[in-house]
Order: C-alpha cells, then sequence, then structure tokens
C-alpha cells in the first residue's frame, strides 16, 4: 500500500530531524563546488524557482528519450537533401522548443540557468531536498530524485518537497534569523 504525500508530511520535527542530519553532516551543506558559502535564503529561491518551473511547465516522474512507441519515421533513403534537412530543423526546433513536462532533477537544473540560481544553489538544492527526504524516510542513503521517480508519486508531491526544502532552507541555512543555524 502507498500513502500519498502531503504538506503536512513535511512538519517542523521532520525538517528539524533534517537539521540534526546536517549538523552531523562530515561535508559542508551549504558549501557549493565554488568553495563559497552559499545562503539559506539564495537556496530556497532556487527551490522556489524550479517549483515554479513545474507548475508552468508540467512535472514528470522520468525523461522520455527519443519517439514515442509506434511513430513513422521517414525513410532516408527515398528523401530528397531538401526533406532532410527540413525533418533535421523539425527535430532541432522540438528538441529546443522546451522539455515540458520536466523532472525534479531537469527543474533544478533549468534553474540553475536562470536570474534566481547557480551551479552552488543548485548542488546546494539537491542536497537540502535528499536531507528532507532522508528526515521523512528515515532512510540515511535516501535521495530526492530518486524518491520523486517513485511510481507513485505525483506532481503534488514533488511541489510539497520543494515547498519543504525552501522553508527548510530559510530556517536553517546560513542567514537564516529565526531558528538554529545548520552547519
Amino acid at each position: 500500500m502507498t500513502t500519498t504525500i502531503t504538506a503536512t508530511v513535511f512538519t517542523d520535527e521532520v525538517l528539524a530531524q533534517a537539521a540534526e542530519g546536517v549538523k552531523g553532516s562530515y561535508t559542508p551543506v551549504w558549501t557549493g563546488a565554488s568553495g563559497e558559502e552559499t545562503t539559506g535564503e539564495s537556496v530556497a529561491r532556487h527551490l522556489e524557482a524550479a517549483a515554479a518551473l513545474l507548475e508552468a511547465d508540467g512535472w514528470t516522474r522520468v525523461v522520455h528519450h527519443g519517439p514515442e512507441t509506434g511513430v513513422e519515421l521517414p525513410a532516408i533513403e527515398s528523401m530528397s537533401t531538401e526533406d532532410m534537412l527540413h525533418e533535421v530543423l523539425r527535430a532541432v526546433r522540438e528538441e529546443t522548443a522546451g522539455l515540458a513536462p520536466r523532472t525534479l532533477a531537469v527543474a533544478l537544473d533549468h534553474a540553475a540557468r536562470g536570474e534566481t540560481g547557480d551551479c552552488d544553489t543548485r548542488d546546494v538544492s539537491y542536497d537540502v531536498l535528499s536531507r528532507v527526504v532522508r528526515a521523512l524516510t528515515g532512510h540515511e542513503q535516501a535521495r530526492a530524485t530518486a524518491w520523486a521517480e517513485r511510481l507513485h508519486r505525483t506532481h503534488q508531491d514533488v511541489a510539497d518537497l520543494l515547498a519543504a526544502g525552501a522553508r527548510f532552507a530559510r530556517t536553517y541555512g546560513p542567514g537564516a534569523a529565526e531558528a538554529p543555524r545548520a552547519a
């Protein structure tokens, strides 16, 4: 039996438990590949930007590569050079038109390309979400992207995780004013 995740599952207690995991972490959670510390607020904005991408473009559990099953592709041998160029340009347009719907991982990556994120906030966001999932599941090796790809997961579950991650970052990340800061 599967349980549907609701926003109430990501309680303050779950976030506090995640913060304890951060305190005991061997590696620094809030420092990205640049070697610079990332603020909780900047991570929260990154997570909210990823949530906005999923809201605008939709969410999918996994990325689908290639043509859908049953799509008839033209035989290259019977095509003129002009027809081949048209097919190539059409394929390029379709590939670059957008990647909607997006997975959680793709949304986090794409948020790093905008005004609200970069590679450090992306990497820290992955870690923050995974720590929230670990606190939720009680499993030390749990990863947010794998959690989001489970067959029974919904768009709302992933949106709730992103909201919880943003709340966690603002509450426990560097620069947090109200709550105890996790290392």
